[in-house]
């Protein structure tokens, strides 16, 4: 059984669903921060945990998370499950965006054009996407984001190591990545994977969440 944590207005037009990344729960700091900031702009949100992080809340023993496309099968179960529980879906009163926190947000960009051709999303929000792993740019995680379709928010710091700005827009050396038209990039100025910015750079952890969940909030709202 899925277990969603959820917040925010069953009347609001949209619904983010939001799976955690790969060592934190969906408890972390940082997702309780940005579920709070995206209903305070007229969102609910649902969070929900893999099986192998669920486990460990329940005193399980610690297992290192499964690689992402053996999760993609647990978010197909989430988004149907969250259909079912929740009446403003069922009924078409809301739209419903997948994504999550890093590789919660890969496991649901690997689903999500399978999910957008069946209308049950309608779009996806990846939180500091895991382009590559650490130091390691020539390992890319991009070849189903070459054609997609399904209308897309990647939200991302600008130091991120996982794939930093420079290396995406191919500026300062790099030659960039290969991105379908359907993906929309914001930049989080001086962020790291969380969003944080460097002491000195004018920028506050703040200041820059609350600009990433305006983001996700015009993306999943559009005038």
């Amino acid at each position: 059984m899925i277990n969603f944590l959820t917040a925010g207005s069953d009347k609001a037009l949209a619904h983010i669903l939001l799976a955690h990344g790969a060592g934190a729960p969906m408890t972390s700091p940082y997702l309780d921060a940005m579920s709070d900031l995206l209903c305070e702009r007229g969102l609910q949100v649902s969070r929900f945990e893999f099986e192998y992080m669920a486990a460990r809340r329940d005193g399980g023993k610690r297992k290192p998370p499964p690689r992402a496309d053996r999760l993609t099968t647990e978010y197909l179960l989430a988004v149907e499950a969250l259909h079912e529980q929740t009446p403003a879906l069922k009924n078409g009163k809301q739209r419903l965006i997948i994504g999550g926190k890093s590789m919660g947000g890969r496991v649901a960009s690997m689903v999500a054009q399978e999910l957008y051709a069946a209308q049950r999303i309608s779009g996806l929000v990846c939180l500091g996407y895991p382009f590559h792993p650490p130091a390691k740019p020539e390992n890319l995680r991009t070849v189903h984001l070459r054609d997609i379709s399904c209308p897309t928010l990647i939200v991302q710091g600008e130091r991120d190591p996982f794939g930093t700005r420079a290396e995406v827009n191919g500026t300062d050396g790099h030659a960039g990545y290969d991105l379908s038209p359907a993906i929309e990039m914001v930049w989080i100025a001086d962020g790291d994977h969380d969003f944080a910015p460097r002491r000195g750079s004018g920028f506050t952890r703040a200041g820059n969440l609350a600009l990433a969940a305006d983001a996700v909030a015009a993306f999943a709202m559009p005038d």
